[in-house]
Parts: C-alpha cells; sequence; structure tokens
C-alpha cells in the first residue's frame, strides 16, 4: 500500500503472465473529495492476474469519516471479469448497510448492466430470518390482507367456474365425458361407507341425548321429530359437506396441485385446453350432483339410528317412530336441505379445486394447499350454513 500526492494507492505487487505477454497490474487509487471518494480503477481486473483486497477499500472508507457518495472512473481498465464484477458487489454491499450512495456511471457498460442485473434478483422468501419481535396490530393487519386476497381469489375463480358452466350449458365446453363419469364414481359411491357410518351415529346421538330431555316430559315420542328435523334440514348436509372436504376436497387439492408441480396444467394450456374447463368443470359437476344424493342417503341413515334409539330406549314401535316422522317433516325441510347440499358440493368443489390449480411448484406446497383446502371448506361450509338458515327463516321456509 503506497501513498502519491495525498492518493492512496493499494495494488497487487504480483505479476501475473498472460499468454503472449505481461498482463498490466490491477491498481486502484482512492481519492477524496467533498463528502465523497473517488475510487480510480486501472490496470487489468481478472481473476488470473488478481484483484486489490477489498478489506483494504473497505478500511479505506471507514478511515475517511463521513462518506455520503462513492464515484468511480474507469477510464484506465484495460480489461476485466468475474473478479471486478465481485469485488465491486461487496463495495455495494458494504456501501448499502451503511447508507453511501453508489454512483455507478463511471463503470464500463457491461459491468453496470450485470450489477444491475444481479441487484434486481429477488432474494427467495424465506431465506433470510427477520430477527426482532413483531406487534399485535402488524399481525393483524397481515392476516386482514390476507384474508382479503384470498376472498378475491375465491370469487375470481368462482366467476370462472360459472362462466365455464354457462359454456357447457351451451355445448361448448371441451372435457371428457368419461373423466366425469369416474370423477362421479369416486366422489359418489366411494363416499357411502364413510357417509353411511357418520350420519347413522349422528342421528343417534341426536335421538339420545332428545329422548334424555322428552322423557322427563313423557313426551318421549317427539325424539322423531327432533331427528327428522334436524337431520333432513341442517345435520345431513353438514355432515356430508364436512366429509367430503375431508375426503373429496382434498384430494382434488391434492391431484391438481400435483399436476401443477409436474407442469402438467402449464402443458394443457400450451396445447390449446383450458384447465377451468379440463379439470375444474368436472369436479365441480360431479360434486354438485353427488352431494344432493349424499344427503338424502344421510338422512336415511340419520333417521334409522334415531329408531334404534326410539325403540331400544324410548320403548317405541318402529310404526310409531315413523308416522310420528312423516307428520313433522314437511316437503320445505327436504327441499331446504337439498339447496344446503348442492351449495356445500360447490363450495367444497371450487376450494379444492383452486387450492391445487394455484398451490406452489414443490411437494411441501402441495401438502400447504391440500390443508388449506379441508380447513377453508369446513369454515366456508359453517358460515354458508348460518346465512342459508337466516334466508330460509326470512322466506318462511
Amino acid at each position: 500500500m503506497r501513498y502519491h500526492e495525498g492518493k492512496q494507492t493499494i495494488g497487487n505487487e504480483r505479476n501475473s503472465i498472460e499468454t503472449g505477454g505481461m498482463m498490466e497490474q490491477a491498481r486502484l487509487i482512492v481519492t477524496p473529495g467533498g463528502n465523497g471518494l473517488l475510487f480510480q480503477l486501472s490496470g487489468s481486473w481478472m481473476l488470473q492476474g488478481g484483484v486489490p483486497d477489498i478489506d483494504e477499500a473497505l478500511q479505506r472508507l471507514r478511515a475517511a469519516g463521513v462518506v455520503k457518495l462513492v464515484t468511480f472512473d474507469c477510464a484506465a481498465v484495460s480489461g476485466w471479469d468475474s473478479g471486478l464484477l465481485t469485488w465491486l458487489l461487496a463495495l455495494a454491499e458494504y456501501c448499502k448497510e451503511h447508507g453511501i450512495r453508489v454512483d455507478s456511471s463511471g463503470l464500463p457498460a457491461g459491468v453496470d448492466r450485470l450489477l444491475a442485473l444481479a441487484r434486481a434478483v429477488p432474494a427467495r422468501k424465506g431465506a433470510q430470518r427477520t430477527e426482532g419481535k413483531r406487534s399485535l396490530l402488524s399481525d393483524v393487519g397481515n392476516d386482514a390482507i390476507d384474508a382479503l386476497r384470498i376472498t378475491g381469489e375465491f370469487m375470481d375463480f368462482f366467476g370462472e367456474t360459472i362462466l365455464a358452466l354457462l359454456k357447457m350449458l351451451r355445448g361448448r365446453a371441451v372435457y371428457r365425458r368419461s373423466d366425469l363419469w369416474q370423477i362421479m364414481q369416486d366422489a359418489g359411491v366411494r363416499a357411502l361407507p364413510i357417509v353411511s357410518l357418520v350420519s347413522f351415529l349422528v342421528g343417534l346421538i341426536l335421538a339420545y341425548v332428545g329422548s334424555i330431555q322428552l322423557q322427563n316430559f313423557g313426551a318421549g315420542i317427539y325424539v322423531a321429530d327432533l331427528v327428522g328435523i334436524a337431520m333432513i334440514r341442517e345435520m345431513a348436509a353438514i355432515m356430508t359437506g364436512i366429509i367430503m372436504a375431508g375426503r373429496t376436497g382434498a384430494s382434488y387439492a391434492a391431484e391438481l396441485g400435483s399436476m401443477n408441480v409436474n407442469e402438467e396444467i402449464d402443458a394443457f394450456q400450451t396445447c390449446g385446453f383450458s384447465p377451468m374447463e379440463f379439470l375444474v368443470l368436472p369436479r365441480m359437476l360431479a360434486l354438485m350432483l353427488m352431494m344432493p344424493l349424499l344427503a338424502v342417503y344421510a338422512d336415511l341413515m340419520g333417521i334409522l339410528g334415531g329408531a334404534v334409539v326410539a325403540v331400544a330406549v324410548l320403548d317405541l314401535t318402529w310404526l310409531e317412530y315413523f308416522i310420528q316422522l312423516t307428520k313433522a317433516v314437511s316437503l320445505a325441510d327436504f327441499f331446504v336441505g337439498i339447496c344446503m347440499a348442492v351449495v356445500f358440493g360447490n363450495i367444497v368443489a371450487v376450494i379444492g379445486c383452486l387450492n391445487g390449480i394455484r398451490c406452489g411448484r414443490n411437494s411441501q406446497a402441495v401438502g400447504m394447499a391440500t390443508t388449506s383446502a379441508v380447513v377453508s371448506a369446513i369454515v366456508m361450509i359453517v358460515i354458508a350454513s348460518a346465512v342459508l338458515t337466516v334466508i330460509f327463516d326470512v322466506l318462511g321456509i
């Protein structure tokens, strides 16, 4: 390190031999001026010949006191490679941390463009660990923003499914009918065992809990009213929707998510097929058609569960139970349950497909999309049930 006329020169004393002659030595002269420093670069800044030590340049920056600007003069640079880029990136990082502005206009044109490209690449999400304690207000705000974003994505995706459905009604949607029948079989017939078990137990529990209170008033016969109205209007559709969210909705999210990871959905778009028509539409139609049938089957199983308790605990006959049931339940109750089942099926299909198509491109993202599909569908089913109950009550149904 040598000083010349108030200038500090940082140079590499080694000489590197290049094919055809001597390689010019890389030199750096740091000149103070005003609130800034001028870095004058000369010679060949290549890894083969060696570049000045960046630590010495940073030490010169620290020794200069308050520095607000760093400029460059590279008119005498005879050659450069990645060695110069690495050196400049280290210097720029130090300046960024200490609030020093870097004027790169004096750098060679190629170097300036490469540095701009390196700065333009964003850091991978989660690559850096943020320190410090986050405030409660910040967490609430971020959660609110995420909720609004997710709601907007759901409404946008739901609108696309409606357009695809209208296109199908006009006979212009492109999808395979064989896929529709296969998906209907998976979402319908193969779901009967779990729907049977859960619905039967729910009806049995409702009847048993109700019988304990009704027996105190000598009104055990009205357990048929309790089980029938509860199952046909609400419980059968809700329980079937929750079962399908955990079974079929998760399956949709995992299947479409895996296709997204393998870039199969991109291949569909490249070949001119709409993923909404080819992948989402058959799944939505299958659940909208199967959910009402499963709900009716769940009604039957729940009523049978209630009948078992009525006969075994309340000493009623099967005939008495079903006669009272027919008096309590009306077609309006059946209509309410069917409407809820259709809505719940649509919710499960749309949320499952949405999370699958828009998940990330790795296996972890597929798992997160599957979990999100199940949780979101169950929450939306409960919300939709409350809204529909209020609407039907206002309409007097």
